[in-house]
């Protein structure tokens, strides 16, 4: 609709809340100067889906217009959270854009994990839920979503497939999991 292609067009031109590394906001700065300076450390919110019968987990196709990790496989759900935005709100947003779901959700709180690297530096707080589709995807950032079995995961070439941070968070997840 109206409001996702508006969303598209001011992303680089958004704000982000800049923190300490206790969790203290110190300030803003554009999203496009903190992609580019690990200094400049942000929060962002991921959610992970689970099948509700087989546990399989979602994951999505990076557009390839992404300037990062184009192509690649990634977590469902995952944004930046807005100036002023709590965690879990910014999750439920994310899960509206990206996938189209909305309505009464609920998340469970997962884990937190953190992203640091040469072009930017991000707090993560994971969160869950179980849902089975269907999913309206937003189509200028994600070429495809399906669901993945363990086993699928076990043997996809992962350096190949997936970016680096999912890599990172399916290690946590089978741990949070106990799998």
């Amino acid at each position: 609709g109206g409001s996702r292609r508006r969303r598209e067009i001011s992303w680089r031109k958004m704000m982000l809340d800049i923190f300490d590394k206790n969790g203290k906001c110190i300030g803003q700065a554009p999203r496009r100067e903190c992609h580019g300076n690990p200094e400049l450390l942000h929060h962002t919110a991921h959610v992970i889906v689970l099948h509700p019968q087989s546990g399989d987990v979602l994951l999505q196709k990076r557009s390839m217009t992404k300037d990062i990790q184009p192509g690649k496989w990634d977590t469902a759900v995952g944004g930046h959270l807005e100036v002023g935005e709590s965690f879990e709100a910014g999750a439920l947003r994310e899960l509206s854009e990206e996938l189209g779901i909305s309505g009464t959700v609920i998340l469970d709180y997962f884990f937190d994990d953190s992203i640091r690297n040469e072009i930017e530096s991000e707090d993560v707080r994971v969160f869950g839920v179980k849902l089975s589709g269907p999913f309206d995807f937003q189509r200028s950032e994600i070429d495809e979503v399906r669901f993945w079995s363990w086993e699928e995961i076990d043997n996809a070439d992962q350096q190949k497939l997936f970016t680096p941070n999912l890599i990172k968070e399916l290690k946590k997840l089978r741990e949070f999991l106990n799998l």
